[in-house]
């Protein structure tokens, strides 16, 4: 038992926490066959299983289930559906070189997760039980993950708030489930240049608000804004504050510039200001990097200084005018890096540094280090973890 505070919870004296030895698993009766690699898009298709735990404020946790995968029963009237207390989390499972499944950071998607969780007054939960669950599961569902290099089984932890009511509080109940899905790569047809639009009559997030957290209320306004820049012919938005770079689409920006003072090149990032996402990939980019800039670690490429730091439009047509702009890129989960090569706005399309490979030399090399990492290929500070 542990004491619990949490927005309306102060009343709670000692409730249950979440713990992994308490998981039943119920195998489904007639599981479903595994498609052709080649068909997957993404988040399209569900394995066989679920993970699901509740959470009541009077008794704490339930006890973990893995089941069938089913559709969740809601309250129409509950704080999820009426109030967005909704969060989620984006992560990747692999197969290794000896046929064992393995993920990639996980403990900071968990940590995230739990950020998120307190950001919209959802109940706490034991970081570390809840990647045992994890684990689990995608030991589990272990035949779903693709053998194809640069395919995966993509997990989705979700947390929402599911106490009923139309009153302005925070949820008191919650639900928090584990659903994977079979995924294939971002670009289908080999890597090419994104063409992204510098959007600033929309934004995605504000200063004091809730862009650094993986929140559902974060992404659907997203969707209109997004549909215009398609029928204009980008693929993705540039995310401005004025004339602020945030974020591309989803995903982390980068450039690399070229040192004025010739001691290698700079990999500049915009700085964590509370309008950014931490994303996991962006970290861990920005690790890689620095480790080559104090013993080289990528064959081939120059001294690199990390750079985290506000970056504008007028940074970027600067840079690239006077020819220091050497690449451009974005990270993610679903990308892992992907090559940017136009920017549209006000002044008309700015038009980047291309490589026939898709990527450049040091987003090509990122991509191959944190694949390699990712299935187990090459080890890196215990990020990649052994689903046992």
């Amino acid at each position: 038992m542990v004491a619990v505070t949490n927005g309306n919870l102060e009343s709670v004296s000692s409730v249950l926490v979440l713990d992994a030895s308490k998981l039943t698993i119920t195998i489904a009766e007639n599981l479903l066959p595994i498609p052709e690699p080649e068909t997957l898009g993404f988040g399209q298709i569900h394995t066989d299983h679920m993970l699901t735990v509740s959470f009541n404020p009077t008794t704490g946790w339930s006890a973990p289930e893995i089941k069938p995968y089913t559709p969740v029963t809601l309250d129409p009237m509950s704080s999820c559906l009426q109030y967005a207390t909704n969060i989620f989390e984006g992560m990747k499972a692999y197969i290794g070189p000896n046929g064992e499944a393995r993920l990639f950071r996980p403990d900071q998607n968990v940590a995230r997760l739990a950020k998120s969780a307190e950001r919209v007054v959802l109940p706490s939960f034991d970081q570390e039980e809840l990647l045992k669950l994890i684990q689990k599961l995608v030991a589990l569902e272990k035949r779903w993950i693709p053998v194809k290099e640069g395919y995966s089984l993509y997990i989705r932890p979700t947390m929402i708030g599911t106490s009923p009511g139309l009153n302005l509080v925070p949820s008191n109940n919650a639900l928090l489930y584990v659903v994977l899905s079979p995924a294939g790569p971002f670009f289908r047809s080999g890597l090419r240049p994104l063409a992204l639009l510098g959007v600033k009559d929309n934004v995605r997030a504000w200063p004091g608000g809730t862009g650094a957290y993986k929140l559902s209320l974060n992404y659907s306004p997203a969707f209109l804004p997004q549909r215009l820049a398609t029928k204009k012919g980008y693929d993705q938005i540039l995310w401005l504050l004025g004339d602020v770079v945030t974020e591309a689409g989803a995903m982390n920006f980068f450039v690399i510039l070229k040192r004025d003072d010739d001691d290698g090149i700079d990999v500049v990032t915009p700085a964590l200001d509370g309008t950014i996402l931490p994303g996991i990939t962006r970290s861990s980019c920005l690790t890689l990097c620095k480790a080559h800039g104090e013993s080289a670690i990528f064959e081939g490429l120059p001294k690199m200084h990390v750079v985290e730091k506000r970056i504008t439009m007028n940074d970027l047509k600067a840079w690239n005018e006077g020819g220091k702009l050497l690449e451009s890129f974005a990270v993610g989960t679903a990308v892992i890096v992907a090559p940017v090569g136009k920017i549209g706005h006000d002044s008309g399309d700015l038009i980047l540094p291309t490589f026939e490979a898709g990527l450049g030399p040091v987003g090509s090399a990122l991509w191959r280090r944190l694949l390699d990492i990712q299935e187990g290929k090459s080890e890196w500070e215990n990020w990649s973890v052994v689903c046992k």
